[in-house]
């Protein structure tokens, strides 16, 4: 699933904003279905908002948006829908976990929907990630770490094209990380997928095809 990007311009960051300066922000951009691409940002240049263009959360910008040559703008629900649970997975800086549900039933929640992965599977990568202990805790007794570790495992549990990452180990040491990373590495490589990471330092989690500045 190809991405072009075609002079965006977030409506919120046209007063303090150097395109001159970005690699996608006023510029042309084409990504490849597949490609894993980085892009690097301090606070403030709207790294959040990019992810969430892509998402289909903010139509507030100009310029265009393309997945498959379709202009995001004009989606409608239905078509939203149906690429956030086939094509599209995401992991929000903000996480959005629900803070009254276990660990379980957040994760139940997305694998309900998609049935892609089991709930064995899950159990796995939990262990895997140090969270074997927490299946029946509340998310909002949980660490922030350790809610960053179970909102990456619920954005694996679906089938995607590419999986979408902002800030991902924010609140991870890095054992945590290269735990996190590994397993992201891993089911990405399984789906044949793209992938695009926002992030303020640059870093080689992944294999990148190619680094840009936001």
């Amino acid at each position: 699933m190809q991405l072009q990007l075609e002079n965006i311009i977030p409506e919120p960051l046209k007063s303090r904003m150097d395109a001159q300066y970005s690699d996608v922000w006023g510029k042309q951009q084409k990504i490849e279905a597949g490609e894993k691409i980085f892009f690097q940002a301090p606070s403030g240049k709207g790294k959040s908002t990019f992810m969430h263009i892509l998402y289909g959360l903010r139509n507030d910008y100009d310029g265009v948006a393309l997945w498959n040559q379709k202009d995001t703008k004009k989606n409608n629900d239905e078509t939203w829908a149906e690429l956030r649970s086939n094509d599209l997975s995401i992991v929000f800086q903000d996480l959005r976990l629900f803070g009254d549900l276990t660990v379980e039933e957040n994760i139940a929640i997305k694998q309900t929907l998609t049935g892609s992965v089991s709930m064995e599977q899950a159990k796995q990568w939990l262990e895997q990630l140090g969270l074997d202990g927490k299946w029946n805790q509340r998310a909002e007794t949980l660490s922030y770490g350790e809610r960053q570790r179970v909102a990456i495992i619920r954005s694996l549990l679906q089938p995607f094209k590419w999986l979408l990452l902002d800030e991902p180990f924010s609140h991870l040491d890095n054992d945590n990380t290269q735990k996190a990373a590994s397993l992201i590495r891993n089911r990405v490589e399984e789906l044949n997928a793209g992938m695009m990471v926002v992030d303020l330092e640059d870093n080689d989690w992944f294999p990148y095809t190619r680094k840009m500045i936001l």
